[in-house]
């Protein structure tokens, strides 16, 4: 498979850019929300066994199971019944949300210390579509869904061959942008090793030192530039 991404300005209408910057409010809530639920069952498990402090730690029973994706998951689709506007929101975009939030928990295991910090107001500034069933972008238009048909500068072609497969909306401060994967079913051959290798050393009395005995001098490019 070879991946690809293409970004493209698009121009979302007013009330379209409203419901847009809607969803990354909402998602920014989402996102503070789940961090807020894993670190309070993480803090709950570092407290003495015999002295719980319930001034800064909360209560969390010992049989409650880690908030992890999954569960996060479930809960979120049973609080969009009682919530109304977690319903605006495309439900892959909520995936994505929580998605974000367990790939910095699993590179915070990785390093050993660290927790994701909570997204300020203005933080969150994309969401992404992870899927399409057939292409969105038809002429100068692309598709969102639950957004509708937004107008979009294709400034370079999409390459022949290749499919849409996932859509990342950003928002910068020079305006809104649509970031396109795109994927071809193509094999990429491993490059071939070719001549033999040599190593090489950056030096102080010299420019550098290569392992065939060569040295090279320094260029003195700003000296030279004076001269002339």
């Amino acid at each position: 498979m070879l991946n690809l991404t293409y970004s493209y300005r698009i121009y979302p209408g007013l009330d379209q850019e409203a419901k847009m910057l809607g969803w990354l409010e909402q998602c920014r809530r989402v996102y503070n929300y789940a961090l807020a639920e894993r670190k309070d069952w993480i803090n709950s498990r570092k407290c003495l066994v015999n002295a719980c402090s319930i001034r800064l730690e909360y209560i969390i029973p010992a049989d409650t199971p880690y908030p992890d994706y999954y569960k996060q998951q479930n809960a979120l689709t049973k609080a969009k019944k009682l919530i109304r506007q977690l319903k605006a929101v495309h439900s892959q975009v909520w995936q994505d949300a929580l998605k974000r939030l367990d790939k910095s928990f699993k590179f915070m295991q990785h390093r050993g210390f660290g927790f994701p910090r909570f997204k300020k107001s203005g933080q969150y500034r994309s969401f992404v579509f992870p899927q399409f069933k057939s292409n969105p972008v038809n002429g100068f238009e692309i598709k969102l869904p639950k957004i509708g048909t937004v107008p979009i500068h294709l400034h370079r072609p999409i390459p022949e061959g290749f499919e849409i497969k996932q859509v990342r909306v950003v928002l910068k401060s020079s305006g809104w942008y649509a970031q396109l994967i795109l994927q071809a079913d193509v094999s990429v051959p491993e490059p071939m090793p070719d001549g033999d290798p040599i190593g090489i050393d950056l030096g102080l009395e010299k420019f550098l030192a290569v392992s065939t005995g060569e040295l090279v001098e320094r260029p003195r490019f700003f000296v030279a530039c004076f001269a002339n």
